[in-house]
């Protein structure tokens, strides 16, 4: 008789900016065995955040309760048929998201006197408050005798750690006071997983620190006290509780607890991988490797690429310098190699900013409309129910009217920036624009030229890269945006004048995860080894049409000249 075998199950875990999403996978083959999702029950209320200040800050009760939730559902699913026999598990999160904690790594909201103060909360990566600061960081590196962010594209972001730190510590010095370090959402989950609750034992993301933090390992670590000095004293003390290493996330980061072990429906002793950032680990799931460019497409883009360690000119010493992007980290995507970052703060966040716009009336007359409803009779959920519809089914009219335009017919032309430009050179000072309007504009059209605008962001970004000799053989994408929309993808691939490849999985990013955390459970030995075993099939193939290709070729000249008037005279 044959023995049967256990099987093997691993848990990903990808917070992403309104949801957690949890997926149990089978790491023989990569088969999805359940799914779950949760909206942030405080951030889908809208709270703590102000758009027009650019302030998106999120509680921590919200990943609690959101993972809680998940788990759930997958246990009322599965049951003891699955659950007993996860071996392994990884989390991923946006980022940059840190967040001030106690010298127990409690985040300050979670204390009764800052639970509703936005500043003792985990600030998000498309918070673009700490702007000045950001250029204040990047000015003092250039002139540092280390360029501190030389692997960090030669440009610090906004949307990045010490920018942040820094902001709230010249804004709300009692907040900062009261906070005696500061951690990466994805470094907190797996410490409040495994009940870590000391500094000097918490294994700090490689993915996080590395890209986000100007760490390094020829720097010693972070950049030196007299650089931080230089900006805020408050920086230097928060660096001194930080630690010198960090870690790949094909490392364990400790065990699952008991206490985590019954409220998520596990067996307790499980390991917790070392956490990461979800576009790095989705470009796992994605299946990327050398000359292969990984689009994670979702509210803004990560385009992911590795290399060796080594540079052609220097092959055993020295990186490959990439200038003007997100950053290089060894070993922030797949171990042993050099992790390519670059990205757009907004893409999907052009298209349902553009639905907003469009929908305002009809949020302010649903108000209205209640009222003048109870007066005739008519249920309010009647009224509900309409507007509803008509707000979720807008977009899917505007998609199909935007496909038939030709990039010929309109002459209206966008730009991309309207949550700043992420790369090339990060710059969030700078803002979206559309030009061409006339009394013939549709809002298709414009539409249209949102979509285009993103497209040629992303080819940006591909010449940034091939520039500096980091070649380019495929793209492919995953997250929502690669899945969702074919006109969106279609116009990519039209505008790169490059095939697009899609990844078959709804949750690539949850599916990298799940690698990792098949690499700690010890069923692979190494992140590649497991791709090989887990990955997900390609979809579909986008080709590009080559005709609307050279008609692109020279709208593209248009955005390079009217982004660089925005960005010369304007700003």
């Amino acid at each position: 008789m044959k023995k049967e075998t256990k099987p093997q199950y691993v848990i990903g875990i990808d917070y992403g900016t309104d949801s957690c999403r949890a997926v149990i996978i089978d790491a023989a083959n990569g088969y999805e065995i359940s799914s779950a999702m949760a909206a942030y029950p405080r951030w889908s209320k809208g709270l703590y955040c102000d758009p027009g200040k650019n302030q998106f800050r999120q509680h921590p009760m919200d990943y609690i309760e959101s993972l809680e939730i998940v788990m759930k559902q997958i246990h009322d699913k599965t049951g003891q048929d699955v659950l007993p026999f996860v071996e392994g598990i990884a989390i991923d999160t946006t980022g940059s998201t840190p967040c001030l904690i106690t010298d127990t790594l409690c985040p300050l909201a979670m204390l009764p006197e800052y639970k509703d103060n936005p500043d003792a909360m985990f600030i998000l990566w498309k918070d673009h408050t700490s702007t000045e600061e950001a250029f204040e960081i990047t000015e003092l590196a250039r002139r540092w005798s280390v360029d501190y962010t030389m692997y960090e594209g030669g440009t610090y972001s906004s949307e990045w750690f010490w920018a942040k730190l820094l902001h709230i510590a010249r804004t709300n010095r009692h907040v900062m006071n009261a906070g005696f370090s500061a951690i990466e959402h994805c470094d907190w989950m797996p410490a409040l997983l495994t009940g870590t609750n000391a500094l000097p034992k918490i294994k700090r993301s490689r993915c996080a620190m590395g890209h986000k933090a100007m760490w390094h390992e020829s720097f010693g670590g972070y950049p030196s006290d007299d650089f931080f000095a230089a900006l805020d004293m408050q920086l230097v003390r928060i660096k001194k509780t930080l630690g010198r290493d960090t870690y790949t996330s094909d490392t364990e980061f400790g065990k699952l607890s008991n206490e985590w072990a019954e409220r998520l429906h596990l067996r307790s002793g499980i390991p917790v991988a070392v956490g990461a950032y979800d576009a790095h680990v989705g470009a796992v799931g994605g299946g990327v490797e050398e000359k292969v460019l990984v689009k994670v497409m979702g509210t803004s883009t990560c385009d992911m690429i590795v290399g060796p360690r080594t540079s052609s000119e220097n092959p055993e010493t020295s990186e490959h310098l990439v200038k003007g992007i997100c950053g290089q980290v060894d070993g922030s995507i797949i171990p042993g190699m050099i992790g390519y970052e670059a990205g757009q703060s907004a893409f999907g966040d052009v298209y349902a900013w553009f639905k907003d716009l469009l929908s305002w009336p009809l949020k302010e007359m649903k108000s209205e409309s209640m009222e003048s409803a109870k007066e005739l009779g008519i249920p309010s959920n009647t009224l509900d129910d309409l507007a509803d519809s008509i707000d979720s089914r807008l977009i899917f009219a505007i998609d199909k009217a935007a496909s038939k335009i030709q990039p010929e017919e309109s002459s209206v032309l966008a730009l991309d920036w309207l949550n700043g430009r992420r790369t090339p050179y990060a710059n969030q000072k700078l803002k979206g624009a559309i030009i061409g309007l006339s009394l013939g504009t549709t809002a298709p059209m414009i539409y249209r030229a949102l979509i285009e605008a993103t497209a040629y962001g992303s080819r940006a970004i591909i010449e940034r890269f091939e520039q500096e000799n980091i070649h380019i053989e495929k793209v492919r994408a995953v997250g929502g945006v690669a899945r969702k929309s074919k006109l969106v993808v279609q116009i990519v691939a039209d505008v790169l004048g490059r095939p697009i490849e899609i990844i078959a999985s709804d949750q690539s990013v949850a599916l990298g995860a799940a690698m990792f955390a098949s690499v700690v459970a010890g069923i692979y030995d190494s992140v590649t080894q497991a791709q090989l075993a887990m990955k997900s099939d390609i979809e579909t193939v986008i080709q590009p049409d080559f005709v609307r290709t050279s008609l692109y070729d020279a709208l593209y000249r248009d955005y390079l000249k009217l982004g660089a008037f925005i960005e010369n005279e304007l700003t």
